[in-house]
């Protein structure tokens, strides 16, 4: 009984209070939390990534796998690829990687 009488007297939520901006103010200079929180996320996911590249020897499987791509390539006859157009789409790639890169910032 108390407590809801008190929850009553509580002025409403609409209620505006002058305070010359004030309050505006204040929460403009308050540690932005969540960014703080994010930023460390993306360096402990980051440095995992890599731990676990380095450890599950990533490197060795990328370049087998490239290796096994273009021997492949080459045995099947495609190697007759314009280079120029090889080349156009491993700048496209690296674009793209890079802006992916970018974009996690």
């Amino acid at each position: 009984m108390m407590i809801s009488s008190w929850f009553r007297s509580l002025p409403k939520a609409g209620k505006k209070i002058a305070d010359n901006g004030f309050t505006r103010r204040v929460m403009r200079h308050l540690p932005d939390r969540t960014r703080r929180i994010s930023q460390i996320w993306v360096t402990f996911c980051f440095t995992l990534a890599l731990v676990l590249f380095y450890a599950l020897d990533g490197l060795q499987l990328v370049l087998g796998t490239l290796r096994e791509t273009f021997t492949a390539a080459a045995q099947t006859g495609t190697a007759e690829l314009d280079p120029k157009s090889l080349v156009i789409a491993g700048v496209v790639l690296l674009y793209i990687i890079y802006r992916k890169i970018c974009s996690l910032a």
